[in-house]
Order: C-alpha cells, then structure tokens, then sequence
C-alpha cells in the first residue's frame, strides 16, 4: 500500500472536529434549534480535560453529555468548550479539548460520527471513521431518560450494562429503544 504523506486521515478528522466546533459555537450564541440536542462522548484523560475530581473517579476513561435542556454557560474556543452540566444535582464546569471528543451524535436528526485514534508518526489506510449513521455513533450508550435527567451524565463506551446505586440501570441505545 503507497504512503499517505499527505495525511488525508488526520485532515478528516479535524475537518469533523471543526463541525462539532461549528454546531457548538452556534448552540453558545443562538440555543438549540428545534428538537437538536447533542451527545457528546470524550476521553476524560486526555490532556486539557478540565473536570472535578469526583467526576474523574467516577469516569475514568470516558464519558458521555448530553446538551439539551439544562446546561449553561456554553463557551467555545477555537481548541475546546467548556459547559455547565449539573450531575447528580451538583452543578459542575467541564472543560472539554475538541481533541478529546471521540463521538458526536445529534438524536433529532440521527446523525453522528465517532472519531479515530490517529496516529500523528504513522501513514493510515482506515477510513476517517465519519458515517451518517441510522442510530448512533458506535459505542454511544444511553441511560433511561430517568437516570439521564438525575445525572446530567452518561458513561463512556467502556461501560457495560449493570446495576446502578440508586436502581437505575444503564443500558444500550438500542436496547432502550426496545423497550
């Protein structure tokens, strides 16, 4: 396979980064359009995530916003955002690099994408990872409406079913819809 020294990959992934940014900038200074809301999932290690400590605890690797009726202070720059969400009743600020976003999802439309890890030293042959997806972004998980609107929070793909202190139950996407 010929060497991308082009780097066609990493050239896609901030051309979708910069649609995240795009939405998000418009969102910060009209609100939300219509029924669009905003899932958001990100690697809360990465550098520049900016969250509190019983946040980190809580998701260690990922995790999953959603932006729709009660968020607040909704900032965008250039390389980040930051937004208030309240979980679990406690109001926190999360600062987010768009560099930490690992998928984007917008349910009133279904559309999203899940960006790749690339590798800035090494020529790739995946695709960009971009889809208009029917459902959800790969990995994406959901929480019954219940726990979402307790919470303000949904965990990261690494998250399987399970029990939750509290009774609520984390489960699929596709398996919420089910029901």
């Amino acid at each position: 396979m010929a060497t991308d020294h082009i780097r066609y990959d990493i050239l896609a992934q901030a051309a979708l980064r910069g649609v995240v940014r795009t939405v998000l900038a418009d969102a910060a200074k009209k609100g939300l359009p219509g029924d669009h809301h905003f899932k958001i999932t990100f690697a809360t290690a990465a550098p520049g995530v900016r969250l509190s400590e019983r946040m980190r605890a809580q998701y260690p690797t990922a995790m999953t916003i959603i932006l729709q009726h009660q968020f607040w202070d909704l900032t965008v720059r250039d390389d980040a955002f930051e937004v208030g969400l309240s979980f679990g009743g406690v109001a926190e600020k999360l600062a987010v690099p768009f560099e930490a976003v690992t998928a984007f999802y917008d349910p009133a439309v279904q559309f999203g994408f899940q960006f790749e890890t690339v590798e800035v030293g090494a020529a790739s042959d995946a695709g960009t990872g971009a889809a208009k997806t029917p459902e959800k972004p790969a990995g994406a998980e959901a929480a019954p409406a219940a726990e979402r609107k307790k919470t303000g929070a949904l965990p990261g793909p690494d998250v399987k079913e399970e029990a939750r202190p509290g009774g609520g139950e984390v489960v699929s996407l596709d398996r919420f819809r089910k029901k």
